[in-house]
């Protein structure tokens, strides 16, 4: 009864202000807002860490019209009127996260309230596609957008690819290449961040870098940035470094890595060359930049288990090939490649199963497991054969360990990396996600900077935000300051850590208190309030750059 007895004060307490503003010298005039004393939220007592780099300080934050219209040492503003007051005291009041990869650009619009990553404390997904379709009409789908984070989107190559080409393992001719260019010039002109490719995948895998060039600078007429899934991570990550940055300069747009990693034993250690190589391109005057997910284990199709080649056309095609004896022996022989150096090395227990729709009984098991089931000796020979049998009916989706910890470490210290969740859409309790779409942000938190001091809060709070803002052009976000719009995670550095993990991924993390995205709290006590204040963020990302 007393808080509502407060709240209703606060509340005339307002419309009098508002009336004393309304009337000026006995002259009604229309009602400023910003002329009245008071505000929507006041976050009182708070730690801020204010997503620059700065040192932390403890303040009261007071939001008013989706923007932070105050931060003030503690006491200073009058939380009489304030609408609402959430207390920060010993919590950490920094920037909203900022995810620079996940999986939504189809299906946001069914889990508006993404709360697999609102728990987290993102306040903002971007949809980079890499080798995901892409919403189609773009601008209507934009347009209808009701969901709680904000979202921005980038021009597919491989949705451009195939809706222009489809499987089809050969260069665009000249005419088919202006109309992929023409797809995305619309689709920079309806609103998208830039270009997104996933140069690892089929039928992306087989475009030459000269057809990414051409895309690349369509996008960048528009102000956008060039992001990329490489052509390959594990035995030709280095060349694929030099690609990207050769994309970056011909193109003249910023490249983003994405979910950057060394995979395979024989790469491990390979990120200081990679960093070093991106160093060397910033030297130049290159834009270059990249992001990480912190976890030791990737996540992707069955389709990586095999020489692109073999997966042109449609499943009948490989069905045909996989017949044909001297075809399969040649894919058998790369693929022993493929297991040994790139994705698991002689441990086929490695690739571990997240969707099996063929046999859904081995969702979470690993390929060892249907080995030993089958009574067949636990080799790198049969996991070919089983794998090759299984993508014969339609293929898996798999987590693979094959990565190491030192990589991510090295990659996390880089001043200009990024995160990223690299994560889906998930309904709790159904299928079997990598850890990563709940756990990535209070992972780094948690593990690396409270636990592990890999970086400092600071440092990782910059990387979230600031950082991750000023990439899209969004450089009214991102920090903790006067007009900066009002997106706010608050959380217990003691306490934040994620909890999903490879073998029971559906827990949420733990730590996040309260999220405010455009002034507008999506989580208040660690509870979702099902509020849906997400804006689409619309290109340009580098406004100096259109032309």
């Amino acid at each position: 009864m007393l808080a509502m007895d407060r709240t209703r004060l606060r509340y005339f307490l307002l419309l009098a202000a508002l009336a004393a503003a309304c009337t000026r010298g006995g002259e009604q005039i229309g009602a400023d807002r910003s002329a009245l004393p008071g505000y929507d939220i006041l976050i009182r007592g708070g730690t801020v860490v204010d997503g620059t780099g700065a040192p932390r300080f403890v303040a009261d934050v007071a939001i008013r019209d989706a923007r932070i219209f105050a931060v003030e040492p503690p006491g200073t503003l009058d939380a009489g009127l304030a609408m609402e007051v959430l207390e920060a005291e010993g919590l950490i009041v920094a920037p909203g996260f900022i995810d620079n990869h996940a999986h939504i650009q189809t299906s946001i619009h069914r889990y508006p309230l993404a709360e697999n990553f609102t728990r987290q404390g993102i306040t903002t997904i971007l949809a980079s596609l890499h080798s995901g379709n892409q919403p189609w009409p773009f601008g209507e789908y934009l347009d209808a957008l009701e969901v709680a984070p904000n979202v921005g989107f980038f021009a597919g190559h491989t949705w451009t690819r195939r809706r222009v080409m489809g499987n089809e393992n050969r260069a665009p001719t000249e005419a088919e290449l202006g109309e992929m260019m023409a797809l995305v010039e619309q689709t920079m002109q309806e609103g998208a961040l830039g270009l997104s490719t996933g140069l690892l995948y089929v039928p992306a895998n087989y475009a030459e870098t000269e057809e990414i060039i051409a895309l690349a600078e369509v996008a960048a007429r528009y102000g956008g940035i060039y992001v990329t899934h490489m052509r390959d991570e594990a035995t030709g990550l280095l060349d694929s470094v030099e690609e990207s940055i050769r994309i970056g300069r011909e193109a003249g747009i910023p490249v983003q890595i994405q979910h950057h990693k060394a995979v395979g034993e024989t790469q491990w250690g390979w990120s200081e060359l990679s960093l070093e190589m991106i160093d060397s391109a910033r030297n130049e005057g290159l834009d270059v930049t990249l992001d990480q997910y912190p976890y030791t284990a990737s996540s992707t199709s069955s389709a990586v288990l095999f020489p692109q080649w073999a997966l042109a056309g449609s499943r009948d095609d490989f069905a045909a090939r996989i017949a044909d004896p001297q075809q399969r022996a040649r894919i058998e022989e790369e693929m022993y490649e493929i297991f040994t150096r790139q994705r698991g090395g002689n441990d086929i227990a490695r690739v571990q199963f997240r969707t099996v729709r063929s046999m859904p009984e081995y969702n979470g098991k690993n390929l060892a497991d249907l080995a030993t089931d089958r009574g067949m000796p636990v080799t790198v020979a049969t996991g070919i054969e089983l794998v090759i049998e299984l993508q014969l009916v339609g293929g898996f989706s798999a987590i693979y360990h094959a990565m190491v910890e030192e990589d991510v470490e090295r990659i996390m210290r880089h001043p200009f990396s990024m995160f990223d969740t690299d994560g889906d859409n998930v309904a709790y309790g159904i299928g079997f996600p990598h850890p990563r779409s709940y756990g990535t942000f209070p992972r780094i938190l948690g593990r690396y900077v409270r636990q592990r001091q890999v970086i400092t809060l600071e440092e990782a709070i910059r990387k979230m935000t600031s950082l991750s803002a000023d990439q899209i052009g969004q450089f009214e976000r991102g920090r903790i300051g006067e007009r900066m719009y009002a997106d706010i995670t608050v959380f217990d550095f003691d306490t934040i850590i994620d909890r999903a993990t490879y073998t029971d991924p559906h827990q949420y993390s733990v730590g996040v208190v309260h999220v405010l995205v455009n002034g507008v709290p999506v989580m208040r006590d660690a509870a979702l309030t099902g509020a849906r204040p997400g804006r689409v963020l619309r290109g340009p990302a580098r406004p100096d750059a259109v032309r």
